[in-house]
């Protein structure tokens, strides 16, 4: 097991590593919108907090030598599901070329309040 940190990316706010390796996978912890430059929480629109997201997820990925491309699964998690098909659009535009399996539900809250949060299972 080997554990990912990256600065590219927030550092974890508890307990956890931001990814973990094994066996050829990656399972990346769930990403809010923090800017890992500032600190700070980017809450604005949801597709922005989703951009936000999407490019930590990004940074984890591929400091533990993966990318999106190799994403097989995600868990979205949104605090309102009318926030759905703005969170989509931004979603879909980071998988052009293939579609994880991916389960979306709505939440009570969130860490920090967010909108939005997102985790991941890729391959190496």
């Amino acid at each position: 097991m080997k554990v990912v940190a990256t600065d590219s990316a927030p550092k974890a706010i508890g307990p956890y590593s931001q990814a973990i390796v094994m066996n050829g996978m990656v399972f990346v912890s769930g990403q809010i919108p923090i800017d890992p430059a500032t600190g700070n929480l980017i809450d604005g629109p949801i597709a922005d907090q989703t951009k936000r997201v999407m490019t930590n997820l990004a940074a984890i990925l591929e400091a533990a030598g993966a990318s999106l491309a190799k994403v097989v699964k995600t868990t979205v998690y949104l605090k309102d599901m009318g926030d759905f098909a703005e969170m989509n659009e931004v979603y879909g535009n980071h998988f052009p070329d293939h579609k994880p399996a991916r389960a979306t539900v709505q939440v009570a809250k969130l860490p920090r309040d967010v909108g939005v949060e997102i985790d991941c299972i890729a391959f190496l």
